[in-house]
C-alpha cells in the first residue's frame, strides 16, 4: 500500500525536508535539525505541516447526541466557537483516541490521530445513531498547518489575520481563504507553546504556506518537522497515543481525569471509568530527570532496587532544559515527586528521580 502524501508533499522534498514514513503519510520530519527546529519555537515560530491528522465532519440534527456517546466530554455543553480536548473510549475505558472537538455554528469538527483515523470511523459506523448522521471524512480535501512559538500572532496578523491575537486559547474562528472559500483558524498547540492551527483547502495548501514563511521572516519563522513536534510536546509532557495513549491505558492513570465528565449521562467507557475512579488507578504517569546523556527510549524498565516498578512511554534530551527527560508509568503508590529510581537503558542502569509534570512551561 503506498504512503499518503499531504498537500505539500512536493514543497517539503524541493526544500530538503527528510522525508520518513508516518502512520502511513510521507512527513517530514526535520529541515535542518530537530535542535534548531525545537529552539527555533522555543524563541520565535515554527511552521509544521500536520495535514496527516485527521479530519472528520459531523451533522445533522442529531449530531450532539451521537458525538456525546462516543466522547469523554459533555460536548452539549460547547457553544459555538469553543474547541475541546476529549477522549473516545472502549468498552472497558482503554483509550481508542485522543481528539479535538470543534463546535461550529451549523456541524462539528473533529481532529483525530493520522494512526486511529481509520479505527475511529469503523468505531463510529458501529454506534447506535450512526444512520442519523451525516459523517465525512475531509482529511485529504484539505490541509492542516500549525504555526506554533511566541511570535505565531504576530506572525499572523501580518499575513492578514489580524482577528489572531484576540482569538482565546480553545476556541476556533472561520476566515477567507486564497479562493475566497471558508477556512478555519484554532488556537490550541501541541508544543507548550502559543500555537494557532488554520484548516484550509487542499488546493490552498502550498500559497498559505509560502505566505506565512515570506511574511515570517521578520519574525524568524522556520518550517519544523516532527521531530521537533515530538521533543517539543514531551517538554510540555503532552501525552502521544501509542506511547502515554493506548487501548490497554485509562484516561485516569495518565492524568487526563479532566477530560472526562462523569456528570453527563451514559458515554462509552463510563462505567469502567467509574470503577477505577473509586478503586484508584493503579498507575500513574510521571516525569523522569536521567543523569547523563543516554535517552530512555519507550519500554526502557524503571527499576527500584532489583524491582522492576514501570516502564518509559517517552524520552529524549531536552534542548530546551539540557536534560534527558522522560515519561513513564509506574505504581500510583511511588508517584510522589523526587523518588530516586534506575532506568535499564540497554542493560546499563542510569540513575533518575520523578518529577513533577511538565518538565517546560512557557512564561506568562
Amino acid at each position: 500500500m503506498s504512503m499518503l502524501i499531504t498537500p505539500l508533499g512536493r514543497w517539503h522534498q524541493q526544500n530538503h525536508g527528510r522525508m520518513v514514513e508516518f502512520a502511513g503519510w510521507e512527513m517530514p520530519v526535520q529541515y535542518t535539525s530537530i535542535v534548531e527546529e525545537h529552539l527555533a519555537v522555543r524563541a520565535a515560530a515554527g511552521l509544521f505541516d500536520i495535514s496527516h491528522m485527521g479530519r472528520l465532519s459531523l451533522a445533522g440534527p442529531f449530531a450532539t447526541e451521537f458525538l456525546n456517546r462516543l466522547v469523554t466530554i459533555d460536548v452539549s455543553r460547547m457553544r459555538a466557537g469553543q474547541v475541546r480536548y476529549a477522549l473516545v473510549c472502549n468498552h472497558e475505558g482503554g483509550i481508542l483516541d485522543d481528539i479535538l472537538v470543534y463546535r461550529l455554528d451549523a456541524h462539528w469538527e473533529l481532529v483525530v490521530n493520522a494512526s486511529n483515523r481509520l479505527k475511529l470511523l469503523e468505531w463510529f459506523e458501529h454506534t447506535a445513531g450512526y444512520a442519523a448522521v451525516q459523517l465525512a471524512d475531509v482529511t485529504t480535501r484539505t490541509a492542516m498547518l500549525a504555526i506554533q512559538g511566541p511570535h505565531a500572532a504576530r506572525i499572523l496578523q501580518a499575513f492578514g489575520l489580524p482577528s489572531a491575537s484576540a482569538l482565546k486559547y480553545y476556541t476556533c474562528a472561520a476566515f477567507r481563504g486564497p479562493s475566497g472559500d471558508e477556512c478555519l483558524m484554532s488556537r490550541t498547540g501541541y508544543t507548550g507553546e502559543d500555537g494557532f492551527e488554520l484548516t484550509i483547502p487542499a488546493q490552498d495548501a502550498e500559497t498559505v504556506w509560502q505566505r506565512l514563511l515570506d511574511v515570517g521572516r521578520d519574525f524568524s519563522i522556520n518550517p519544523a518537522g516532527l521531530g521537533c513536534r515530538d521533543t517539543l510536546r514531551l517538554e510540555a509532557a503532552m501525552p502521544l497515543y501509542g506511547h502515554e495513549l493506548s487501548e490497554q491505558i485509562d484516561p485516569l492513570s495518565v492524568g487526563l481525569g479532566f477530560a472526562v465528565h462523569f456528570d453527563k449521562q451514559d458515554f462509552c467507557g463510563k462505567a469502567a471509568l467509574e470503577q477505577i475512579r473509586r478503586d484508584g488507578p493503579k498507575l500513574r504517569r510521571v516525569g523522569l530527570i536521567l543523569e547523563g546523556r543516554r535517552i530512555a527510549r519507550e519500554n526502557s524498565v524503571v527499576l527500584s532496587g532489583d524491582h522492576s516498578i514501570g516502564t518509559v512511554t517517552s524520552g529524549t534530551f531536552s534542548p530546551t532544559l539540557q536534560q534527558v527527560i522522560a515519561m513513564a508509568l509506574i505504581p500510583a503508590e511511588l508517584q510522589e515527586p523526587g523518588l530516586n529510581v534506575e532506568v535499564d537503558i540497554r542493560g546499563s542502569r542510569v540513575s533518575a528521580r520523578t518529577t513533577p509534570l511538565p518538565f517546560y512551561r512557557r512564561a506568562g
